[in-house]
């Protein structure tokens, strides 16, 4: 598979995955984080730091607008749940073993 296929591979599956998580909002990132290890957030960064090694101009509030599909404020005030102390432990516990 050449370089320019597997770009074009990669990126499919990434919109997949964002469109995925815009659909499933009642998936939380704390969940996501106890699970994989990673959350929309996450994705976020990621896509903010290739857009700087890239030396494009798309930040971080870029970037989570683009995962979320929307502003993460809007997001996070229609979605977002307020973590129970048990997801919090989880986290932590995940976090230590890292």
């Amino acid at each position: 598979m050449d370089k320019a296929l597997q770009t074009e591979l990669e990126a499919a599956a990434f919109r997949r995955l964002t469109s995925h998580l815009q659909k499933n909002t009642d998936v939380q990132n704390i969940e996501m984080m106890i699970l994989a290890g990673f959350c929309r957030n996450c994705l976020a960064k990621w896509l903010a730091a290739s857009a700087l090694e890239l030396k494009i101009d798309f930040d971080y509030e870029d970037a989570r607008k683009h995962v979320y599909g929307m502003p993460y404020n809007e997001w996070k005030e229609k979605y977002q749940q307020k973590a129970t102390p048990e997801q919090l432990a989880a986290y932590e516990r995940g976090r230590s073993k890292s």
